[in-house]
């Protein structure tokens, strides 16, 4: 493929009320971009989360960014302990970004 930089992509899925604390843990190790999804679904370890659900709302946030590797290893070495008290997943995947406007990592 031409005109794509190799990089590292990183799912993040925590409970919603942590969403301020994760976004201050990017900014401590210098992630310059990203984008966060407020009020998702599904199931997993803690059970059936919905957000439309009348009597017992619990809702997940996702956050998906792209870094280099190195960045993706201080991320993670940062994000590890506390991702329990964020009550999350993090995924991490190698992915190609394509070059058009300027890169945000």
């Amino acid at each position: 493929m031409n005109a794509t930089i190799a990089m590292k992509r990183l799912e993040i899925v925590i409970d919603e009320e942590k969403l301020e604390d994760l976004i201050a843990l990017l900014n401590e190790v210098g992630v310059r971009g990203y984008t966060f999804l407020r009020q998702a679904s599904g199931l997993g370890s803690r059970g059936t989360r919905r957000p439309d659900d009348i009597f017992f709302e619990q809702t997940n946030a996702m956050m998906i960014l792209a870094c280099e590797e190195k960045q993706a290893e201080r991320l993670v070495t940062t994000l590890r302990p506390r991702l329990k008290e964020f009550g999350g997943m993090c995924l991490i995947s190698d992915c190609a970004w394509v070059i058009g406007p300027a890169v945000s990592y």
